[in-house]
């Protein structure tokens, strides 16, 4: 059972959903990226999904494709991630995952990056933009790697197109909560706890849900409904507002703004 698998089925067991915070590669560099990862471990996370900068982002915000065009601008690369990811896996006991166009992928070859992905530490990949059509091949490579690979659904996305995603996506689903890019918002849609319900019904993977995730009372309300929460867009904009202080107060000032997401994750009464 590979490390996602293994986490899901701990918080069963705990009776807590995932949290799962997301941070960009290499925004502001590749050595203030490790130390927050190794950070959001230690604070809480359940899984840590590490964003691969990609100059065309299909449903990013502002805030994370600010955060993109920074890390490329410092010339960051594929090899680069993956060989920081290798160099702290073993201080990490979160499973790791990338978040990458399939564009990045397909010019590596979907088995390749998979095997190299794998090979530097890393449990599965989000894939936004790899249609479900065209993900048969892709995940009978991940299933065959034990590597999963993480489909999205959206609000918008019919039920026959859903019950292809509940059978080919692995680790969890990504169900995105609303219309539209990410971004952090003030009220979640009260139509995303039933998305989710839609989505258990077909499936016993896990389903997650992402976009517009900031704060801790919305973390509760998805924990109740949903097998994890997803945060990006707050934790990348608190990362770029403490940029030009020092990389100690960054990593902090991060860790205890997780903290405070993940305890909202914890089972009721406890």
């Amino acid at each position: 059972m590979n490390r996602i698998d293994e986490t899901f089925a701990r918080l069963r067991e705990e009776g807590r959903a995932a949290f799962i915070p997301f941070i960009t590669a290499g925004d502001p560099d590749l050595e203030t990226t490790a130390a927050l990862v190794r950070e959001l471990d230690r604070r809480g996370a359940s899984l840590i999904e590490l964003g691969v900068p990609y100059s065309d982002p299909i449903a990013d915000g502002a805030t994370i494709q600010a955060s993109y065009t920074r890390a490329l601008e410092g010339g960051i690369a594929v090899e680069q991630i993956l060989a920081m990811v290798a160099s702290i896996r073993e201080a990490v006991a979160a499973p790791i995952l990338t978040m990458i166009s399939v564009s990045l992928v397909h010019r590596m070859g979907m088995q390749a990056y998979i095997e190299r992905a794998k090979s530097s530490g890393v449990d599965g990949a989000i894939i936004p933009d790899l249609p479900v059509e065209e993900a048969d091949e892709p995940a009978r490579h991940g299933r065959e790697a034990d590597f999963p690979l993480v489909l999205l659904s959206a609000p918008t996305t019919p039920e026959s197109r859903r019950r292809l995603i509940a059978r080919r996506s692995r680790g969890f689903i990504y169900c995105v909560s609303v219309t539209g890019i990410t971004g952090a918002r003030d009220e979640l849609p009260a139509e995303v706890v039933d998305h989710v319900r839609a989505l258990k019904a077909l499936t016993d993977t896990p389903v997650c849900v992402g976009f517009g995730v900031s704060r801790p009372e919305q973390v509760k309300r998805l924990a109740a409904v949903a097998d994890g929460a997803i945060v990006g867009s707050a934790i990348v904009r608190l990362i770029h507002d403490r940029t030009d202080g020092p990389r100690e107060e960054l990593v902090r000032a991060v860790g205890d703004f997780v903290a405070d997401l993940a305890a909202a994750t914890a089972p009721r009464g406890s």
